[in-house]
């Protein structure tokens, strides 16, 4: 197990400064960010100023360097010193870039695990039961609701649920609430955008689990046990599960990134600060410090939870080794 997490880390490790890479290069060798910093009415002393105190008279490489060097110790700049991890200053608030994306951070936290809860929670028991009452009237109908879920999008669900819950006042606006405060209010100020956001994830999870569930009950394993007398619903839950959630641990895995993407387009659709948010405003206002580290904070939350899925298999499925 060992071995493995080293060579994933080191693997994650690898992507993220040839992600780094890329996006500075792409994002600084384009144009001149003095001149998006400097905003309107900018003049020639201003733009020389801003090259000055944000190090890009120098060469790109050494810029690139300096970069990565301030994300582990830190960065020194003419407004003051930035502590790392220093991803930099905005370009339109002049605040720290990892600060912010700290400040924001909860709200994408709890956006995003809670809409994985409720899909995970939802689509996995809707797709059991499918399984379980399989070529049933309740079969058939779980899975052509889950069919008809499936082509709805966030960005359509989400006005005609605000419309329906909010405008008409039987709900307050969703909205953030630190959970150590106020845990009720965090999670009704959260409720409906958790829905909307599992909707496609809860679609196709119950059809997934539905399907691996189904092919588990033919496995060897399962009908001896089913021969040996053991319960229906025991073999069910004792065996036949356990071994469907392979593949939708897989699933899961890969769709971390999707999850972030639908944060992203919630976050917008229910005006919630969040870190989707933020690299969508930045995108707009041209925030290239704020673009470059949102976009590596969340593709090493991405990494993170790759590894820690690939290492759960083996936890999940005796039958699964890691060499």
């Amino acid at each position: 197990m060992l071995p493995f997490l080293f060579r994933r880390t080191f693997g994650a490790i690898v992507t993220l400064i040839l992600l780094s890479a890329v996006t500075f290069f792409v994002f600084f060798a384009v144009g001149d960010p003095a001149l998006m910093a400097c905003g309107k009415n900018c003049t020639a002393d201003n733009i020389a100023l801003i090259h000055q105190n944000l190090g890009l008279d120098k060469p790109l490489p050494t810029q690139y360097w300096d970069f990565l060097s301030g994300i582990f110790v830190g960065r020194d700049y003419s407004i003051g010193h930035c502590s790392a991890p220093c991803f930099g200053y905005s370009f339109a608030t002049k605040q720290d870039v990892w600060a912010t994306m700290v400040d924001r951070l909860p709200t994408t936290a709890s956006l995003a695990l809670g809409g994985a809860v409720a899909f995970l929670v939802i689509g996995i028991g809707a797709g059991l039961l499918a399984a379980w009452k399989r070529g049933t009237f309740l079969d058939k109908a779980v899975t052509s609701i889950s069919m008809v879920l499936s082509s709805v999008q966030i960005y359509i669900l989400g006005p005609i649920v605000l419309g329906i819950f909010v405008y008409s006042g039987v709900m307050d606006s969703p909205k953030y609430v630190d959970l150590t405060s106020n845990p009720a209010g965090w999670f009704m100020g959260l409720l409906l955008p958790w829905l909307v956001m599992s909707t496609i994830f809860t679609a196709q999870y119950t059809r997934m689990s539905r399907s691996t569930m189904i092919e588990q009950l033919q496995e060897e394993h399962v009908r001896t046990a089913k021969a040996k007398g053991m319960p229906a619903r025991y073999v069910f839950l004792r065996y036949a599960w356990r071994g469907s959630l392979i593949p939708i641990v897989t699933i899961l895995g890969m769709d971390l990134s999707s999850l972030f993407g639908g944060a992203m387009i919630t976050e917008f659709t229910f005006s919630l600060a969040g870190i989707g948010r933020l690299a969508i405003d930045s995108v707009t206002t041209l925030d290239l410090p704020m673009v470059l580290g949102v976009m590596l904070f969340s593709a090493a939350l991405i990494l993170v939870f790759n590894i820690i899925v690939d290492a759960a298999y083996a936890f999940i499925d005796p039958r699964v080794r890691l060499s």
